[in-house]
């Protein structure tokens, strides 16, 4: 993704500007949940859907002003496949997910749709991968059991961003 982004700020410079404040979106929005899904294991609607509204604004936005109307239509379609898939682990495991991280997953669907379905795939698997590593730790550590809970907002938000980082584009 940085590639595509040095290549969208020589090319469509407003289009850059409306992306860098959608990832200012996540990264504010991102450490507020994270901080408050650690201490009281909830992502409160009051900031998840501010921030999914700001950031379908803004990637669409952006997809728009770049001439890349696939991108846009993208975000969306990738919000709406993540939060079904999470929607639907919920409904088969509801002691496994929280409603919260089900309304999370629609706001780092539109990252990760934008950036393209690879990045979609990769961000929900490093999420699920960061949280299982986290909790078997605490069971190798003894520090938990298999029935501990975990907030996952933090893993999934990690998740999103490495793979916006670390994906190669």
């Amino acid at each position: 993704m940085p590639d595509q982004l040095r290549r969208l700020s020589a090319e469509y410079p407003a289009a850059f500007w409306l992306l860098l404040a959608a990832v200012g979106v996540l990264v504010v929005a991102g450490a507020v949940l994270s901080v408050i899904d650690i201490r009281h294991h909830r992502l409160p609607d009051r900031i998840v859907l501010p921030a999914v509204g700001a950031a379908l604004v803004l990637l669409v936005s952006a997809g728009v002003v770049a001439q890349n109307p696939v991108a846009a239509v993208r975000s969306v379609l990738g919000a709406g496949t993540l939060f079904a898939g999470f929607l639907l682990l919920r409904w088969v495991h509801p002691a496994g997910l929280g409603f919260g991280d089900v309304k999370l997953a629609l706001l780092l669907g539109l990252y990760l749709g934008y950036a393209g379905w690879d990045y979609l795939l990769w961000g929900v698997f490093a999420g699920f991968l960061l949280g299982g590593l986290w909790g078997a730790g605490l069971v190798l550590l003894r520090l938990g059991t298999l029935q501990t809970r975990i907030a996952f907002g933090p893993f999934l938000l990690g998740g999103t961003l490495s793979a916006l980082v670390f994906v190669p584009g």
